[in-house]
């Protein structure tokens, strides 16, 4: 819709540009419907008499863009709308800010991203040049891994059209319907080229392999990714050390050395390293070992989970005492009451938020290549269970941008869990391995690791609460076609270009069915960083606010609002700043006159769900995930030990192969704030408060690899 009237209007760097009436429209109806005033045909006559103003003042001239908003302020206000021009005036406001914020941040957004998105790509991907200055925007870093990853096509096919996967690729990542896990952002097309999020190192019981470990974490960690270990093999402390007859310092005491190395490596210059670090339920130091944290300064570097078994699950049921063994030599070395283990486990959770546990049972029951050894250790945040040396790179769709009319857009999910298959497998071709035995061990095995985020975006959308039996059906229908089509795209690629190497003897190896590419398929990750470029939820958490306060600099906040909770708000008519300060306060929509009950049910927030729903949802996904899920219960600070013991018991249950609980409070430094907490100046803040990096999941901190 254009008026003829007013031609062209000069753009905020003095640039004239034609002006397009239907943005005024557009903004004027926004305004209206904020304030329930309903009417194609009001905004269409608002629209005309703005314009007529604007023509009558500028007859030898052209008007600005705030000249156009101070226009639509006056008509609305003349034509007996003041409050509607007061929402109009406030969403002004809102973008000014946001402009300002992104002015100082100083990086060119030319992909419509927020301020705090574009603060992570300046922090952590976009390139520099040697002077330290950026020298890409965002879209130009999607082209570049796009670019990288599309060159991988030629390798299989001469004739591959590699342009066409190069536009396919760019167009999924740029429309935010899939992004790769951040080393694949920091260093596709670059001298460093490593692109695995997640590795698994072994640890033996020899001091040279050890430290040999150490070494090879330390070039993992600066080239971006993130360490997983078992150190069950380390014999007990006070064991005896034949070579120099003295005794062992036990696992605990290399967990510090091991977490001082990954202190003073920096990933690629860019962010600290990850890692998780599990030691057996039967080892001799498991007690050591669940309260090596008790002090929240101490590991910072690591994630800590206790590895259990289904025997010592039913020994705590029964209260039965269980034998300690000694790695070195398979013997006894005392003995322990498991049910006494649990209770000290649950304990330090609820103090502290770990250890979390690790199912080996449930692991090693879906390993896909179970002729290759025994599943022991994941990557940092527990999804990737790998044998050692092996990485993987990880994917996740935004299931938020695959709904269509309240509805899934099935159509489009195939396409893109297709492109997800292919863009991963692609990446194992094109990796830059940091140590010649984890190419080996990757590539014989090519596993892959795609998820899904936006996944509480995805039920808003279609008017779903998250913690229903809607909910969990919904992600059943969800999980269970993306299984059959990721399968179907690694048989596909199977027939172009081989099954992996170690195909024979494989889970897959069964008669006459069809070969596969890629020995696992599917990985829920927590997505904390992709996801917040993205602007969608993190993994397959519940929301975690619908409006708080973000620290986006250095003495600079704002005040962010979920974009579908005020498309609603604006669409049903109760958006205000009052009220959206009051939920900043409150960090939940729940029991807050002026919101509408069904927008209450649906728009829930992560302490709205009750604790068996978390779980309950995380087995669903788990149901037809061949990795494993990332996700946090999160609990509120008056939860109970007894919470925990039971959240532990229902993950076991119900399947799943690792389970983590943080209780709100139980340390000092989080992520995330409900509003009401004191700050470093001893002030007492009303809003919700975020940490820059803050996308969702695990309040304390998430080892994000």
């Amino acid at each position: 819709m254009k008026d003829l009237r007013v031609d062209k209007i000069r753009d905020r760097e003095g640039n004239l540009v034609p002006f397009d009436s239907s943005n005024v429209e557009r903004s004027i109806r926004r305004a209206l419907k904020a304030n329930r005033i309903s009417g194609e045909e009001l905004a269409a006559s608002l629209t005309r008499q703005v314009a007529g103003i604007l023509s009558e003042r500028f007859l030898d001239s052209q008007p600005g863009i705030g000249d156009v908003q101070e226009a639509i302020v006056h008509v609305l206000k003349t034509e007996g709308y003041p409050a509607a021009a007061k929402t109009y005036r406030l969403f002004r406001e809102q973008q000014k800010e946001i402009r300002q914020v992104k002015d100082m941040i100083g990086v060119q957004d030319d992909l419509n991203l927020t301020p705090n998105a574009l603060k992570v790509l300046d922090r952590r991907y976009l390139l520099r040049d040697e002077a330290g200055n950026i020298a890409e925007t965002p879209a130009q870093m999607l082209q570049r891994v796009a670019k990288a990853v599309a060159s991988a096509e030629a390798k299989f096919d001469s004739e591959a059209d590699v342009a066409r996967f190069e536009d396919d690729f760019f167009r999924m990542m740029r429309d935010f319907h899939f992004l790769p896990n951040s080393p694949t952002l920091m260093n596709a097309g670059t001298s460093i080229g490593q692109l695995s999020a997640c590795f698994v190192l072994p640890i033996e019981d020899d001091i040279d392999a050890i430290f040999e470990s150490i070494k090879d974490a330390a070039i993992i960690h600066k080239s971006g990714g993130g360490t997983g270990f078992s150190f069950s093999r380390i014999r007990p402390r006070g064991d005896l050390v034949r070579s120099t007859m003295g005794v062992a310092s036990g696992p605990v005491s290399f967990l510090r050395v091991f977490d001082l190395a990954t202190g003073v490596m920096k990933q690629g210059g860019r962010r600290r390293g990850a890692n998780m670090g599990i030691l057996n339920a039967d080892h001799p130091d498991i007690k050591e070992f669940v309260l090596a944290k008790q002090d929240e300064s101490l590991l910072p570097n690591f994630n800590l989970s206790v590895g259990v078994s289904d025997e010592f699950v039913e020994a705590v049921s029964r209260k039965q005492v269980l034998p300690l063994i000694n790695p070195r030599n398979g013997l006894e070395w005392g003995s322990i009451n498991a049910e006494e283990l649990m209770n000290l486990i649950v304990t330090n959770t609820w103090h502290t938020g770990e250890p979390g546990l690790i199912f080996l049972d449930a692991l090693n029951r879906h390993n896909p290549t179970p002729n290759l050894g025994r599943l022991e250790a994941t990557n940092p945040c527990g999804e990737l269970p790998l044998l050692p040396y092996e990485s993987c790179c990880l994917g996740s769709i935004n299931l938020g941008r695959m709904t269509h009319d309240r509805t899934m857009d099935w159509d489009r999910f195939k396409k893109t869990i297709h492109l997800g298959v292919r863009f991963l497998d692609n990446l194992i071709e094109i990796n830059n391995y940091p140590i010649p035995s984890i190419g080996e061990a990757t590539r014989a095995n090519r596993k892959i690791g795609l998820g899904v985020m936006g996944f509480a975006d995805a039920l808003v959308e279609m008017g779903i609460a998250y913690g229903s039996e809607a909910g969990l059906e919904m992600a059943d229908r969800i999980m269970s076609f993306m299984l059959e089509e990721a399968r179907r795209a690694s048989t596909e690629l199977a027939t172009e270009r081989g099954v992996f190497p170690n195909f024979l003897g494989s889970s897959y190896d069964i008669g006459s069915a069809p070969g596969m590419r890629n020995a696992s398929l599917l990985a829920i990750a927590p997505t904390g960083t992709i996801s917040i470029l993205a602007r969608c939820s993190s993994g397959i958490e519940p929301l975690f606010a619908l409006v708080f306060s973000r620290k986006v600099m250095d003495g600079t906040t704002l005040i962010e609002i979920n974009p579908r909770f005020q498309q609603t708000a604006c669409e049903r008519g109760f958006f205000s700043r009052d009220l959206m300060e009051e939920v900043a306060r409150r960090g939940t929509v729940k029991d807050i006159d002026g919101i509408p009950e069904d927008v209450q049910r649906v728009f829930v927030t992560d302490f709205d769900i009750a604790r068996d729903w978390h779980i309950r949802m995380q087995a669903v996904f788990q149901k037809y995930v061949d990795n494993a899920v990332a996700k946090t219960v999160n609990l509120p600070s008056d939860a109970t030990p007894a919470d925990i013991r039971h959240v532990y018991n229902l993950a076991h249950q119900l399947g799943c192969k690792g389970v983590t609980v943080y209780r709100y409070g139980s340390r000092a430094e989080q992520v995330l704030y409900l509003g009401g907490h004191i700050t470093d100046t001893g002030e007492t803040y009303p809003y919700v408060t975020a940490e820059s990096e803050y996308g969702g999941g695990f309040l304390a901190g998430c080892c994000y690899a």
